[in-house]
C-alpha cells in the first residue's frame, strides 16, 4: 500500500512540473545597446582657386618659373590652393599686367618693371649695365634690394618673388674687341639695352626677334644683344660666332598679387608663399636660367666654334667709362624725385660683390 501511494505521488509531481514550467515567464533577452552615434566627418576645407597671368609663351624660362612656383604652392598647401595659369598674354598682356592685377582681373601677375618706363624709378637702377655675372646673383640681389628699400611703386601689391634674366651680351658675326670695332655697327636690340648700346657707339636696329635670322643672314644687321640661351633656343649660333665677354643689362621680373586677394588667404597659405619668396628667386636664376645658359653656350662652342672674346683691362675700362653717363642720369632722376638713388646703387654693388664670391 505504501509503495502504491509513493508511486501515485511521484506521478503527480511529474505531471505538475511541466504545467508550472509552461506557466513560468519566458526569459526576456536584454535589449541591444543603442547604436553608437558616428562622429560626423569634419567639413571639407574649401579649395582656394587663384589665377596667374603671364605674358611670355609657355615653355620659355619665365613660364617655367611660373609653373614651378605653382607646383610648389599646391604641394606645400596639400591641395588647399589650386592655381590656374594663363601664359602668352591670354588673360593679361604686358601693358595691362600690373593694372590688371590691381583691378582683380588676375589674382597674380608677372611682368618686367622696365616695360613701363617711369613707373618704377628706383628699381630702374637694376636696368643699368652693372656687370652681374649671372641670373642667380642678379635675382638674389633684386629680391634683397626690394626688401631693403620697399619702393613705393610696388606698395599697392603683395610682392611674391622677383627674378631676372641672365645678362645680355653683344653677339656678332665678326669679332668685336674694342669700342672702335663696335662704333657704328648695326646691332639689333630692344628695351633697356638700347641706351647701353648707344652709349657704347653701336647703331641700334629695332626689329622683332622673329625677323633677326633673316636680317643677320642678309647682312642688314651684324649682330644682336641678348642673353645667351637664344644661341641654342633659336639656333643663332649657326649665324653669329662671337660674343664680347662684357655682361650688359639684366631684365627684372616682379610677381605680384592683388592685395585684397592676399588679405583673404589663410595665414598658413600666406606663410607658404612668403617662405618660397627668396628660395624661388634663387631657383629661377640658377636652374631655369643659368643652367640653360651653360648648356646653350657649350652647345654653341662644340657645334659651331662659338667664341667668348675677352676685353683687355684697358679696353674694359673704356667701356666702363662710356657707360658712366647712364648711372649719372639715373642718379639725377632719382634725386629729382626725392628717391635714394645713390644708396640704391651703393647697396647694389655691395650685394653683387657679396653674392658673386
Amino acid at each position: 500500500m505504501r509503495n502504491k501511494m509513493l508511486f501515485v505521488f511521484l506521478a503527480l509531481i511529474l505531471a505538475v512540473v511541466p504545467i508550472f514550467a509552461a506557466c513560468a515567464p519566458e526569459e526576456v533577452a536584454p535589449p541591444p545597446p543603442p547604436p553608437e552615434e558616428e562622429e560626423a566627418p569634419p567639413p571639407e576645407e574649401e579649395v582656394i582657386t587663384l589665377t596667374f597671368a603671364h605674358f611670355p609663351p609657355a615653355g620659355t624660362f619665365p613660364c617655367v618659373s611660373m609653373e614651378k612656383w605653382v607646383d610648389e604652392v599646391e604641394a606645400r598647401t596639400e591641395g588647399k590652393v589650386i592655381i590656374e595659369t594663363f601664359p602668352g598674354g591670354t588673360l593679361l598682356t604686358v601693358p595691362a599686367m600690373f593694372d590688371g592685377v590691381l583691378e582683380g582681373v588676375a589674382d597674380i601677375g608677372c611682368s618686367c618693371t622696365s616695360y613701363e618706363p617711369g613707373r618704377f624709378p628706383l628699381l630702374a637702377g637694376m636696368d643699368i649695365a652693372m656687370g652681374f655675372p649671372n641670373a642667380k646673383v642678379a635675382s638674389r640681389v633684386l629680391w634683397e634690394m626690394y626688401q631693403e628699400f620697399q619702393p613705393a611703386s610696388l606698395a599697392d601689391f603683395k610682392l611674391l618673388h622677383m627674378y631676372t634674366c641672365a645678362p645680355n651680351y653683344i653677339c656678332t658675326i665678326d669679332p668685336v674687341q674694342s669700342l672702335d670695332d663696335l662704333e657704328g655697327m648695326d646691332i639689333r636690340a630692344a628695351g633697356t639695352v638700347v641706351p647701353v648700346l648707344g652709349a657704347l657707339g653701336a647703331a641700334v636696329v629695332d626689329l622683332p626677334m622673329s625677323e633677326l635670322p633673316e636680317n643677320l643672314a642678309t647682312g642688314v644687321v651684324k649682330g644682336y644683344s641678348s642673353s645667351l640661351e637664344v644661341l641654342i633656343d633659336f639656333e643663332y649660333a649657326e649665324i653669329v660666332h662671337y660674343a664680347v665677354d662684357y655682361p650688359l643689362v639684366v631684365v627684372s621680373f616682379a610677381v605680384v598679387m592683388n592685395k585684397d586677394t592676399w588679405d583673404s588667404l589663410p595665414a598658413d597659405v600666406q606663410q607658404v608663399m612668403d617662405d618660397l619668396a627668396l628660395e624661388h628667386s634663387i631657383w629661377t636664376g640658377e636652374v631655369a636660367m643659368d643652367a640653360h645658359i651653360d648648356e646653350s653656350l657649350q652647345w654653341a662652342i662644340d657645334e659651331h666654334g662659338f667664341q667668348m672674346l675677352t676685353l683687355s683691362p684697358e679696353e674694359e675700362a673704356k667701356w666702363d667709362e662710356a657707360l658712366e653717363p647712364l648711372v649719372d642720369g639715373y642718379l639725377a632722376d632719382t634725386a629729382a624725385k626725392g628717391l635714394p638713388g645713390q644708396e640704391f646703387i651703393d647697396k647694389l654693388y655691395e650685394l653683387m660683390e657679396l653674392y658673386s664670391e
